[in-house]
């Protein structure tokens, strides 16, 4: 009976193990599938990040009036061939380094080669001069986007205000309204720097004020957010390309944007604005690129992904330039004698309705004489009819126009308003443009911010945790009141020479050293090898060839040029606003003001060699501390340089067993090395040595499985202490090791 019941029993487990196995299949079935699909929207955020950021940064504002001022068709070639042969190496570069060591664009390096730690922070302090400038380039949006609910828009015609003088007549009412409405621009940039313009400062205060509300309540671009930052942008720039098609002057805007002079190949100032454009406006050197990929899951194909955020900046930059050169058609067509055929044709007709009275008549030989005599003519009208006629004459220049008018970098922002105003409805285009620019704009200054935030958060999680707004609120306070400097009358000529020349060069420098350190200290091949063993899959075969010897001497190369270009015997120039004739003139930047761009390079750069001075010192206040230590250290050989390690790998584990391996410790390791939610899933340092310090080397994977992996000693701060998973699986692997190596 016993034996009956038994049996019953177990048949009757069995009956209810079979029953329940599909269930179970199912469910690890459904949680593979959610697990994939949530990689999957993950890896696409990424993308979709890099491409939202690329647009915002310098597709819609600067690579338009840099290709004015370059001479179009070459400054257009030698950008496409330069992003080909550096710009998407080094942004490939970026993607896989922070998908790879899954830390911030601070740490990356001091795990790489701990020597050169300090580009990390060199890479924060160039984004915090890229943000103060570009919170005030989104204040220039502000001003436009209020403006837009007026009808009709204030920059198609001559204010009112202006009854005296002739300027918004000697040029287009759109580059009047530039000048002298929203920047209230000086003579010169040592002109007018004491001078704050009120709208100007309190956008940029809103700017900032955005900012910090987004850094501390941690609001984040949701996937239906990010595919309308990206496609409603480009949406709208066809549909003002397809309108410019028809504008007057179109053609001849056209090809001269496509226009090759082979001459002009042999300008620095060509080669020196192609080159740091490209690293401008992929973000290489800022730490941004490698932030994104740290914090999100990485694509299973790299190459891709780079190609078509590339692609997709250099498409978005050529749609905008060439709604730009349409509209520079327009006004090159229309200026000179056709305005002043147009104006007096309006005049007549005013006159013959009623609205103005018969002696405002224009003379009869006015179209035989130059224009300037029209000029003269509206000048000797009474002061109550003055303003009449200038609102009667035609939205253009009476002047003759060159091909280079308008060369400034606030370029886009009137021949943006001009190609809306030819639109039905321009005040609600106005708006919606201005509204996405805007959008686009704070897309990239928040990833901006970012990535000086975060990496100061990792290192200081006293702050994080006891006082999390502490930061934010230092930093954005500190944003907008060195923003304040580019309020003022004189603050867009402060912005050309930040953003032709210092940022270009502080870039072109980080390029070079993050370029030589992985190529030639850590070494590309080895680094092929790493990732290969890391993420189970061989990086671009070409990729180690070009870091090696296209990459870093071609950066070498353009460094020597901005540097060239910067302190040769002609000083480079900016463009300023003559309030008296009604244009732009050239003027030449002062050996003062050179120094300066001098003075702020230096202490951009002075991190790189403090951080190795700061580890020498507090090794050997360490060691002074602990003399005990040193006898013990010799005991076993620590490779000092990356030339000692070994380059192949002896005896390497599998890819499931390094995967696996990691895994134990993720949960823990996110915590640590991430304070954003985000990054708290994926983040893990596949180069974690027992404990982390500023100051250790990277656990090295192509060390030979009889090799013992020690850490350099820390500094007096010490290490926060691993905890739960983390110091089990270190106290078991030194015990099977010296159980290993015991004599």
């Amino acid at each position: 009976m016993a034996s009956l019941e038994n049996r019953e029993t177990g048949s009757h487990k069995q009956s209810q193990t079979l029953s329940s196995s599909p269930m179970r299949l199912s469910g690890k079935i459904l949680t593979a599938k959610t697990q994939s699909f949530v990689v999957q929207t993950k890896r696409t955020e990424t993308i979709l990040l890099q491409i939202a950021f690329s647009f915002g940064l310098g597709s819609t504002w600067r690579f338009p009036y840099l290709c004015h001022q370059n001479g179009g068709g070459d400054f257009i070639l030698l950008y496409f061939l330069l992003l080909l042969l550096f710009g998407i190496p080094l942004l490939y570069m970026e993607m896989v380094m922070g998908q790879w060591l899954r830390v911030d664009s601070v740490r990356i390096w001091k795990h790489l080669v701990p020597l050169l730690g300090g580009l990390g922070y060199v890479s924060m302090l160039v984004c915090s001069i890229v943000s103060v400038y570009n919170s005030v380039i989104i204040s220039w949006g502000f001003y436009y986007l209020s403006n837009s609910f007026y009808h009709p828009l204030p920059w198609t015609q001559c204010p009112e205000l202006n009854v005296t003088g002739l300027s918004c007549v000697r040029t287009v009412p759109h580059q009047y309204f530039w000048y002298e409405t929203t920047l209230n621009a000086a003579v010169s940039i040592e002109e007018g720097s004491e001078q704050l313009v009120l709208t100007l400062t309190v956008g940029t205060l809103g700017t900032w004020l955005l900012l910090f509300i987004i850094i501390v309540t941690g609001l984040k671009l949701s996937m239906p957010l990010l595919i309308i930052t990206i496609f409603i942008p480009f949406i709208l720039l066809l549909a003002l390309l397809v309108r410019c098609f028809f504008l007057e002057g179109a053609a001849t805007g056209l090809k001269h944007m496509v226009t090759i002079e082979r001459s002009s190949w042999t300008s620095l100032d060509l080669w020196h604005q192609a080159g740091g454009h490209v690293l401008y406006s992929l973000g290489l050197g800022l730490g941004t690129t490698i932030n994104i990929c740290s914090c999100k899951a990485g694509s299973s194909n790299y190459v891709l992904v780079v190609l078509l955020v590339a692609m997709a900046n250099l498409a978005t930059s050529l749609v905008a330039t060439a709604i730009i050169f349409m509209v520079l058609g327009l006004w090159i067509t229309t200026s000179g004698h056709a305005c002043v055929e147009k104006s007096v044709l309006l005049v007549k007709d005013m006159v013959k309705t009623g609205v103005l009275p018969k002696n405002v008549n224009p003379p009869p030989d006015v179209l035989l004489l130059p224009p300037l005599d029209y000029l003269k003519w509206i000048d000797s009208l009474p002061e109550q009819l003055k303003y009449k006629v200038m609102q009667a004459s035609s939205s253009c220049s009476i002047e003759v126009l060159s091909k280079k008018f308008m060369q400034g970098p606030g370029l886009a922002f009137p021949a943006f308003s001009q190609a809306i105003s030819t639109l039905p409805g321009a005040s609600f285009w106005a708006f919606l443009f201005f509204l996405v620019l805007l959008l686009i704009q704070l897309t990239t200054l928040v990833k901006i911010v970012e990535s000086i935030v975060h990496p100061i958060h990792n290192a200081m999680s006293t702050i994080r945790k006891q006082q999390p707004t502490l930061l934010p609120v230092v930093i954005c306070l500190g944003g907008f009141l060195g923003s304040i400097v580019f309020t003022s009358r004189s603050g867009s000529y402060i912005v050309s020479l930040l953003d032709e020349i210092l940022v270009p060069l502080t870039l072109f420098i980080i390029a070079v050293l993050q370029n030589g350190t992985l190529a030639w200290v850590y070494g590309a091949y080895r680094f092929r090898e790493e990732m290969y063993s890391e993420l189970g899959r061989l990086l671009w075969s070409s990729c180690p060839f070009l870091w090696c010897y296209v990459t870093m001497p071609g950066l070498l190369a353009l460094l020597s040029v901005c540097l060239v270009h910067l302190y040769r015997k002609v000083p480079p120039h900016y463009i300023a606003w003559n309030s008296s004739i009604g244009q732009e003139v050239e003027q030449p930047y002062l050996q003062s003001t050179l120094g300066w761009i001098t003075f702020l390079s230096v202490v951009a750069l002075l991190p790189i060699p403090i951080y190795p001075l700061q580890r020498w010192w507090y090794l050997q206040d360490h060691v002074a501390n602990d003399p005990f230590e040193k006898l013990l250290s010799k005991k076993s050989v620590v490779p000092t340089k990356p030339s000692d390690w070994p380059k192949y790998h002896l005896a390497k584990p599998s890819f499931q067993e390094r995967k696996s391996e990691n895994s134990l410790v993720r949960s823990s390791v996110a915590r640590e090395s991430n304070p954003d939610p985000e990054c708290q899933e994926d983040a893990t340092w596949s180069r974690r040595t027992g404990s982390y310090s500023g100051f250790s080397l990277p656990f090295v994977s192509s060390l030979p499985s009889s090799a013992v992996s020690i850490s350099l000693p820390t500094s007096k701060q010490g290490s926060a202490p691993s905890t739960g998973v983390n110091s089990e699986r270190r106290k078991t692997k030194e015990e099977n090791l010296h159980t290993k190596f015991a004599p």
